[in-house]
């Protein structure tokens, strides 16, 4: 299991091949050796793929547009190919599929490029926030993905934090996804003035000693990707540096 970075945290510094060079620089200093490419600027498959070469880093799960999934499915996989990268990922359903009465056409829709993406030899990955733990009718709506989609369909990169701010528990999930989770977000959670928010790995109140070893014994684990959506004020930089320490103590990098 290698430890990366979601450059997501990192989103206002890699809107241009300049800035994404330099954030690459520091990302690799750190001592990330992967990364997934989320919200970055209009840059060629290609130069993201040479700006991560040069620094040793390795891409491997993206967050891509959920209509070019849908409609550009073919154009995707390519781009894919050039970044040497086999997990596409979906950050979130679009919001019509949330209700009770366009839920089971996310997986009518979804499927056939999801069909497609794993003929390419890749895996559609869906990633959870706490909506997915919200009832619809007598299930969650995790539940119903994980009924409508095979695991050689759809992946899940089960993110801790957003587990936790469900009010679910995040070994149980673990478990009742461990043969679908090639990747997974690492992110803590505090609480400041009466309100949760995300924090650096092992500074918040997650217990992630445990959950390392839950999702190393889970087998199917091989990329955990350090991610802070929102750093409050603090040095995103700083914070994915702080949740690398972290981990490394722990024996992971």
């Amino acid at each position: 299991m290698k430890i990366g970075a979601q450059l997501f945290t990192l989103r206002n510094y890699i809107q241009n091949e300049k800035d994404l060079r330099f954030t690459l620089k520091k990302v690799a200093e750190m001592g990330y050796q992967t990364v997934q490419i989320s919200g970055i600027g209009p840059i060629k498959p290609e130069i993201v793929r040479e700006a991560c070469d040069e620094q040793g880093l390795q891409i491997v799960l993206t967050h891509s547009n959920p209509e070019r999934i849908l409609h550009d499915t073919d154009a995707l996989i390519r781009e894919h190919d050039i970044m040497g990268c086999d997990y596409i990922g979906l950050g979130i359903m679009p919001e019509k599929y949330r209700t009770a009465e366009w839920l089971e056409h996310f997986a009518m829709d979804f499927r056939e490029p999801a069909k497609k993406i794993a003929a390419a030899g890749k895996l559609l990955m869906y990633h959870n926030h706490n909506i997915e733990f919200e009832m619809r009718g007598e299930k969650r709506i995790m539940e119903t993905l994980m009924e409508s989609f095979s695991p050689d369909e759809m992946g899940f990169t089960l993110d801790t934090y957003w587990v936790q701010a469900a009010g679910a528990d995040i070994y149980q999930w673990i478990d009742l996804l461990k043969d679908r989770l090639p990747c997974v977000h690492l992110k803590d959670m505090a609480v400041k003035n009466w309100s949760q928010q995300m924090a650096a790995v092992g500074s918040g109140n997650m217990n992630f000693p445990e959950i390392m070893k839950a999702l190393e014994n889970a087998g199917s684990v091989k990329y955990s990707l350090v991610e802070q959506d929102d750093c409050h004020g603090e040095n995103p930089f700083d914070c994915l540096q702080q949740s690398y320490t972290y981990l490394k103590k722990l024996g992971y990098d």
